[in-house]
């Protein structure tokens, strides 16, 4: 028997602009595609570097996880792609102030190249339990 699979969105992240949901459930666990820097508000990339991309990004997250009615503690895995290794100091910073003990399980990838050109892009897998 397998699980249903049920996509979740919500208006406080940016809409998906393709074949695919800002994320999907499936038994017991949310898997959320990746997250740029675009603010759901305006659509627009936000501007700065890094830091400012990153919280961005994880704000886009939170919005999803909160959709689902959970938060960062019960995320199990994150893939986070740079599009420069060099920024992993400065997302590494801001990505620790968002997830509670114990971190969840991570992989951390330079891309050759992330959409609209930006600086950083994350998904994750969340436990829903």
């Amino acid at each position: 028997m397998s699980a249903a699979r049920t996509a979740l969105s919500t208006p406080d992240a940016p809409a998906a602009i393709g074949p695919y949901s800002q994320a999907i459930t499936a038994g017991d666990f949310l898997f959320a595609s990746g997250q740029i820097p675009l603010d759901p508000a305006t659509g627009q990339l936000v501007g700065g570097g890094i830091a400012e991309q990153t919280h961005r990004v994880l704000k886009n997250l939170a919005a999803v996880l909160a959709a689902a009615g959970i938060g960062f503690d019960k995320v199990v895995k994150t893939n986070v792609y740079l599009q420069d290794m060099s920024d992993f100091a400065a997302m590494n910073e801001i990505y620790g102030t968002y997830f509670p003990a114990p971190a969840p399980a991570r992989a951390t990838i330079q891309a050759a190249r992330l959409p609209r050109d930006v600086k950083v892009e994350i998904d994750f897998i969340a436990y829903l339990k």
